[in-house]
């Protein structure tokens, strides 16, 4: 029985070259599968055809927009993840995505294998293979980049040889990878890492430096979750995609870093994410409003934890369920309205309100009205400070001692 192969396919050179490549390596039949993340680019029934006139026996273009949105972008959102306290998880959002449609196309096409395009160098690679392996741990994974030496060289050779219907001469400086949540830009001359990002590099986000003026919106949030700006109802995808033009124009969502790749390597990044951007600063500050504090204190480590098992390609982990079971319990009063100024490059929220406030008006203020007992603050602080006063006192007795 021939063998057959589900590959994620992008439309692009290298994964159109791998269908005849997988065909003439390992004797299988190709079954293309491309999702839509919000990737913007060529049509997708475009892409489609392609891969049937490339040699795939079977093609499939999935629409996972608000999929994407709504079970990766959103949990993303409530866990404020920012790896390494800056970076959205652009790309390590979309791949179990992706995971999850190529172990489904598998079983629906009888495929024994799947592959990708990642090279050996990258975190790509250890999130798709790790998430298939959670899914479906009886798949083989051929990585044909990695596993075959693959080159661009030997790539476009083997197109021009094949006659494919792709586009073997354009090549961009970079390497770009964009979803709705974000864009990645890497390689050329960004691997100088004194070199600074030109303007060209971006595509989501206005140059913050350009005279406009300011952008007021208002997010209102369900438990964690956008459902309106400015008082209109909105999708998961709706809201990501009007913060991406909204913040997008104002330059917001531009980070410049150097971060730890899960491989061991340091690796410099351009990013833009204007959208996922507003949309962390927002949720932030209404959680201050609403969480408790020792609740948010914890939340912080788990964020943070959270943000690195998803970068790391541990997102059908047990400990990410666990985690996410945690995010869930804390976000049930996370509702309200927080109003954003965008511009410059910023989003700086500048109001937010909630019925599920923990802010007391009357405890907070200095002036009439005040409901704070300050009568009993002199006891609280001197039971606060004891342990350390004792410690003090240890020390200097053993001191005099010495």
């Amino acid at each position: 029985m021939t063998e057959r192969v589900v590959l994620a396919y992008s439309g692009g050179l290298d994964t159109s070259v791998a269908i005849p490549y997988l065909a003439e390596q390992i004797g299988a039949e190709v079954i293309a599968v491309a999702v839509d993340v919000g990737q913007g680019g060529e049509d997708m029934n475009v892409i489609r055809q392609r891969a049937l006139d490339c040699g795939a026996v079977e093609s499939e273009v999935i629409d996972a927009r608000d999929e994407f949105a709504a079970d990766f972008c959103l949990p993303a959102m409530r866990a404020n993840a920012l790896y390494m306290d800056r970076y959205p998880l652009v790309s390590a959002l979309s791949r179990p995505l992706i995971v999850k449609h190529l172990v489904a196309a598998a079983k629906k096409y009888g495929g024994t294998v799947v592959s990708h395009g990642c090279t050996g160098k990258g975190n790509d690679q250890v999130r798709f293979e790790v998430g298939i392996g959670a899914l479906a741990p009886d798949l083989k994974v051929i990585a044909p980049a990695r596993d075959f030496a693959w080159t661009r060289d030997k790539a476009i050779a083997l197109a021009e040889e094949k006659g494919l219907p792709i586009d073997v001469t354009h090549k961009s400086p970079y390497s770009i990878d964009q979803n709705l949540w974000g864009r990645a830009v890497e390689t050329g001359f960004l691997e100088d890492i004194w070199n600074a990002p030109i303007e060209d590099l971006y595509s989501y986000t206005s140059n913050p430096a350009e005279p406009r003026d300011a952008d007021e919106v208002v997010i209102t949030f369900d438990r964690g979750v956008p459902v309106a700006i400015d008082g209109e109802t909105v999708t998961p995808l709706q809201a990501v995609t009007e913060l991406n033009r909204r913040a997008g124009a104002q330059g917001v969502g531009r980070l410049d870093m150097v971060e730890d790749r899960l491989v061991g390597i340091k690796s410099r990044e351009v990013y833009e994410a204007p959208g996922a951007i507003a949309l962390i600063t927002a949720h932030q500050e209404l959680e201050n409003v609403t969480v408790e504090r020792d609740v948010a204190r914890f939340k912080k480590g788990v964020d943070q934890r959270w943000g690195e098992l998803v970068y790391d390609g541990l997102w059908f982990s047990p400990l990410k369920a666990a985690l996410d079971a945690f995010i869930d319990e804390t976000q049930q009063h996370v509702s309200g309205e927080v109003r954003l100024t965008l511009h410059g490059g910023r989003a700086v929220v500048t109001g937010r309100r909630s019925e599920a406030s923990l802010y007391d008006f009357n405890m907070a203020t200095y002036d009439t009205g005040d409901t704070f007992d300050q009568s009993l603050a002199k006891g609280f602080v001197q039971l606060w400070g004891l342990p350390s006063r004792m410690a003090a006192a240890r020390d200097a007795r053993l001191g005099d001692q010495s």
